[in-house]
């Protein structure tokens, strides 16, 4: 009777056993659903250097770009060159939120300021493709009308294939999906905005 009674409560401990790993199997998968996480975007280890270095570098750059964009509410004589500003800025700002977050999610510094260069290892920020140097950027500023349609469109022209240029180095070294996918994204845009920018250079 002792003997029985140890081997079904034996049984009985075994089935609670087996009870309670399936239970902690189904809450280890609802644990890894992204709204259990605080970062579920930016899951850790799978970024490198490369993927720092798009983010950090485009950041700023983007920036520059939001800056010419800016100046062309009030500057440009175009509706044309207004309205192209208009979707750079739309498209440009969220951009920017996105890269930041990876930023500080990977515990990297965030550029501050159009620069963006804080002391990193990156050398001058205009020595980046595309970016136009501060007296590039002052000549714009003194200009208005056609002539800074025709200065907006030949800068960002150049700005643009330099940020096509930065999302290529991105796709065939980085690392992180999302950040390749954004790079995908810009050349995919910009490049067609270049197209539409020479055209209307073209007619100007």
């Amino acid at each position: 009777m002792n003997a029985n009674r140890s081997l079904a409560a034996a049984a009985a401990a075994a089935a609670l056993v087996l009870a309670a790993c399936g239970g902690n199997g189904d809450t280890g998968t609802a644990d890894t659903s992204p709204g259990t996480t605080t970062s579920p975007s930016v899951p850790a280890g799978e970024h490198n250097q490369a993927d720092v270095t798009f983010a950090q570098g485009m950041i700023p750059h983007h920036r520059q770009a939001i800056a010419m964009a800016n100046m062309a509410e009030t500057r440009a004589s175009s509706s044309d060159v207004r309205t192209l500003a208009a979707k750079i800025k739309k498209a440009q700002n969220p951009e920017i939120h996105t890269m930041s977050a990876w930023l500080r999610a990977w515990g990297e510094k965030v550029p501050q300021g159009m620069d963006g260069m804080d002391g990193m290892d990156h050398g001058d920020a205009s020595s980046m493709p595309g970016m136009m140097k501060n007296e590039q950027m002052d000549d714009m500023r003194g200009a208005s009308g056609k002539a800074f349609d025709t200065m907006f469109l030949t800068m960002m022209i150049e700005h643009h294939e330099g940020a096509v240029v930065m999302a290529e180095t991105e796709k065939k070294q980085g690392a992180y999906g999302p950040a390749k996918d954004l790079a995908d994204d810009i050349i995919t845009a910009q490049t067609a905005e270049i197209t539409q920018m020479r055209k209307m250079l073209g007619t100007s």
